[in-house]
């Protein structure tokens, strides 16, 4: 008999160490159905988890927490809190900000080095192609992810990165193709990680100026990298379709689901 989650408000709660948290509940399937809540979350990092925030995710009665961050992250923000209960799986992917290099430079707010590694256009066609090369090297991690999800002794589950908005978007994305999301609502979910209280707070390196919002310009140069933009997450999609001809394909050759663990997969998510 398929386990019921515990009763949980849908309402999204107000965390103070962990960013762009919600319940991806709700979202409609092409055939009428929608997913349920209480089974599937999304956040940035737990690494600034309070007690306050450690009690509300307990609550969640979650049984698996993803963590798509690499080690550079890892070492940056610090590891995830431990919940009690809850398996912590490492799943690294790549960072369309990769690299301790490029990450002291955007900690630091060096006006010419930031130009010269986000100027011109540079910036948006880095996400772009971190976009195209999440899809296309990553088949490994998020046939292992949905696999994962198939087991129900893994649900709930709460699945993040560094911002939540890239690496965990994805992941979330893909889940919810394989559920039968409808494409808009994927897009919508997608795009909520633009919300000013859910977007990732840059730690500036020592010796940086605190005080104020940044310089125009910085704040400019850096919103490719900090944006949930339609285009990119549309780049994904477009490289499964350029690759694979179809979401299915994708689905069944790329990511290695059984038609089987896919109806197993809609048998946990979705509402009956």
């Amino acid at each position: 008999m398929t386990q019921q989650p515990p009763k949980t408000s849908s309402t999204e709660p107000e965390l103070t160490g962990v960013r762009n948290f919600r319940d991806v509940g709700g979202l409609p399937t092409a055939d009428g159905r929608r997913v349920r809540h209480g089974r599937l979350y999304r956040s940035g990092h737990l690494a600034h988890t309070t007690d306050s925030d450690a009690e509300f995710l307990s609550s969640l009665g979650l049984h698996t927490v993803i963590d798509f961050r690499n080690a550079s992250d890892i070492k940056l923000e610090g590891p995830d809190v431990d919940l009690p209960g809850v398996r912590n799986v490492n799943m690294p992917l790549s960072d369309p900000a990769s690299g301790s290099e490029f990450w002291g430079i955007v900690r630091g707010g060096d006006i010419a080095a930031l130009r010269e590694v986000l100027g011109d256009g540079k910036a948006a066609k880095r996400m772009t192609d971190a976009y195209v090369r999440i899809i296309l090297d990553r088949t490994e991690e998020h046939g292992r992810m949905l696999n994962l999800l198939t087991e129900e002794e893994s649900v709930p589950t709460l699945l993040h990165c560094a911002a939540g908005k890239d690496r965990a978007g994805t992941s979330i994305a893909i889940i919810l193709l394989a559920l039968g999301v409808e494409r808009d609502a994927i897009m919508a979910d997608y795009l909520a990680s633009n919300a000013a209280h859910r977007r990732y707070r840059v730690q500036r390196a020592d010796g940086a100026d605190p005080s104020g919002r940044p310089a125009p310009e910085v704040m400019e140069l850096l919103s490719p990298l900090f944006d949930a933009r339609a285009e990119y997450l549309a780049t994904a999609f477009d490289t499964i379709e350029a690759h694979w001809g179809s979401v299915d394909a994708y689905l069944t050759e790329g990511l290695g689901l059984t038609p089987a663990r896919r109806e197993r997969l809609r048998e946990l998510f979705l509402e009956d």
